[in-house]
């Protein structure tokens, strides 16, 4: 048995445009229908989102019939917790609110195996090697993972240029909610402040040759994000989708309550 290609990352690699969505319903059922979208790429969170290492497993199954590639968002930079979602047989993280090249080499470090890293080795009991099916597992898995890291405060922006250039990250992310938070746009992440830092935070992760990544909603943001170079870019998120398509059905039939309009992600 081969081990799985990451076609995500060799996407990114080569430079394609990737379309996502955010999953954070929590649920492999309705995980699975997002799949049949056909979206390049499905964010499965566990930072904001009510998932955990085992609803996180139930979900890389239920989209392993499909060609939509699961990204796990883990709550934090914890080495042990990346460990698990990495046995569990995850082969990218966005791993949020990296400050630092340090954090981010701690992160690379988390997904190799010693001497190269520290994660720690139990393949053996492991979806990722399918349970020792995949030959050198152990040599190899590193080749097929893809670290992406999120960058979303003023200290992470003035640390941009080092985190981006850390050996083995592949992409950096930017969370234009808690930016503009940092920045003291609370609410506001269409400021022109915060648009000219994203814009610059893409041109120079572009210029490292590292992919650029973003979440938003507005189609014509979304694009604009394309075309300035964004690689990776997620234009929603289940449960607003959900939200809002269930409120303005009612309100068809409710007179007396005002039709929902589109609104921010977060």
């Amino acid at each position: 048995m081969q081990l799985p290609s990451n076609l995500f990352k060799k996407a990114l690699l080569s430079g394609q445009p990737q379309i996502g969505l955010w999953a954070a319903l929590a649920s492999p059922y309705a995980t699975e229908i997002l799949a049949t979208a056909d979206f390049d790429w499905l964010l499965l969170d566990a930072e904001h989102a009510p998932n955990h290492v085992p609803s996180v497993l139930s979900q890389l199954q239920s989209m392993a019939a499909y060609g939509t590639h699961g990204v796990v968002r883990p709550v934090s930079a914890d080495a042990a917790l990346i460990k698990q979602y990495l046995d569990i047989g995850a082969q990218s993280l966005l791993v949020p609110m990296i400050d630092s090249a340090q954090q981010a080499m701690d992160v690379v470090a988390a997904t190799r195996y010693p001497p190269e890293g520290i994660r720690g080795v139990g393949a053996s009991i492991a979806r990722a090697s399918r349970w020792n099916a995949v030959p050198d597992y152990l040599q190899q898995a590193h080749k097929e993972l893809c670290v992406l890291v999120q960058v979303e405060s003023v200290t992470g922006m003035q640390a941009l240029e080092s985190i981006a250039a850390v050996d083995g990250v592949d992409g950096v992310f930017f969370g234009p909610a808690d930016l503009s938070a940092s920045m003291g746009y609370l609410g506001r992440p269409t400021e022109p402040a915060v648009q000219q830092a994203l814009e610059q935070g893409i041109a120079t992760v572009r210029a490292l040759g590292k992919a650029p990544g973003i979440l938003v909603s507005d189609p014509k943001l979304a694009r604009r994000y394309l075309d300035l170079g964004a690689q990776f870019v997620a234009v929603g998120v289940d449960t607003s989708l959900l939200a809002l398509a269930a409120r303005q059905l009612c309100a068809q039939f409710k007179h007396s309550a005002p039709v929902p309009k589109g609104g921010a992600v977060y």
